[in-house]
């Protein structure tokens, strides 16, 4: 099981690098001025850094108890990234409709579209993580 310095050393590489991939695009992708971008990408990071935290903790205390173990296959690091995904929506797509005074249906697509990036991004960085920066000997994790 990871330890919460590393839990911390995580969410925060995964969303600076995330931020420098979508800042520069956002604007110009979603057709939203850079300022009105940059505050609801810094707001969808500062929940996703929250979120990623305790949604990881809690996934891993399941897994363990679950499976006797926290290793993930590929269909089960798919489902993590799915589920996580899910979470955020809930928590930022009301941020962008009070945000960009937008209505539900403009404001879920733009969380949809962000979704999908992430969607991706976090199934790449999670598993490049888990590579670059593995379990201690005796806890195996794939």
């Amino acid at each position: 099981m990871r330890r919460p310095r590393d839990r911390i050393r995580h969410a925060v590489l995964f969303e600076v690098l995330a931020l420098a991939i979508v800042v520069p695009l956002g604007g110009a992708v979603f057709g939203v001025a850079s300022t009105d971008f940059g505050v609801i990408a810094v707001y969808s990071s500062l929940v996703a850094m929250g979120w990623n935290y305790a949604y990881n903790l809690v996934f891993d205390h399941a897994l363990a108890r679950l499976r006797g173990h926290v290793r993930k296959t590929p269909a089960l690091r798919v489902l993590h990234a799915v589920l996580f995904e899910a979470g955020l929506l809930v928590l930022i797509v009301p941020f962008i409709m009070v945000w960009l005074d937008e209505g539900f249906w403009p404001a879920l697509v733009m969380d949809l579209s962000l979704a999908g990036f992430y969607l991706v991004y976090a199934l790449a960085f999670n598993w490049a993580y888990d590579v670059i920066f593995p379990l201690p000997d005796g806890q195996d994790q794939a």
